[in-house]
């Protein structure tokens, strides 16, 4: 049965896809309300408070790693981080499809990885998503986009304002917009520690 009730491409919707839109509509205003406490948490300066509550969220933190002040997320449900990682201030991190962030990676401060975007040729404007994938002992620095479905393999550098739109092979420096191999990490036996966390930042 057809109601007289359109969505956005004025298709007229089922009472089926109606309800199906009104659940919907539900679970994203908890999930919003839910990021908003993450956000809110995300000022507190003591990162052992901030990383409690990322877990509650949902956020897979191992032991040794942190996310520094005023971190932004996005469905932190998909959102894993290795052992020994830090994530530097104001990071992005898209959990719209699986985030995977390894062990011993190093971001700087404004990182931002999405895995969804808008596809700009399509007639609807349509989101679509990819997962993103960052492998041990990857630095990433300051100011730099992973967009999605890219992969950062193992010990690759990521320059500083970089926009990384392919995969990154490992041990490869990249720069640019958009990234492209720039050199080649002479070490590749890697084995370093980041170290402990500061507690207040």
């Amino acid at each position: 049965m057809e109601l007289p009730i359109k969505n956005r491409a004025g298709k007229s919707l089922s009472l089926k896809e109606i309800l199906s839109k009104i659940v919907n509509r539900c679970i994203n205003i908890v999930l919003e309300i839910e990021v908003y406490i993450l956000h809110l948490a995300g000022c507190v300066p003591i990162h052992h408070f901030r990383r409690l509550i990322y877990r509650l969220g949902g956020v897979r933190i191992d032991a040794g790693s942190t996310i520094h002040m005023g971190a932004r997320f996005y469905d932190p449900r998909n959102i894993a981080i290795g052992h020994d990682s830090v994530i530097g201030e104001n990071a992005v991190l898209d959990g719209r499809d699986k985030l995977t962030i390894g062990n011993h990676v190093a971001f700087s401060t404004n990182v931002m990885i999405f895995n969804s975007q808008h596809e700009i040729n399509d007639e609807s404007f349509s989101p679509s998503v990819g997962k993103v994938n960052i492998e041990d002992y990857v630095f990433v620095g300051p100011g730099v986009i992973i967009q999605p479905g890219v992969r950062v393999g193992r010990g690759a550098v990521v320059a500083a304002g970089a926009v990384v739109v392919e995969d990154v092979p490992p041990y490869a420096i990249v720069g640019g917009v958009p990234a492209k191999i720039i050199g080649e990490r002479k070490l590749k036996n890697l084995h370093y520690k980041l170290g402990r966390a500061r507690w207040f930042r």
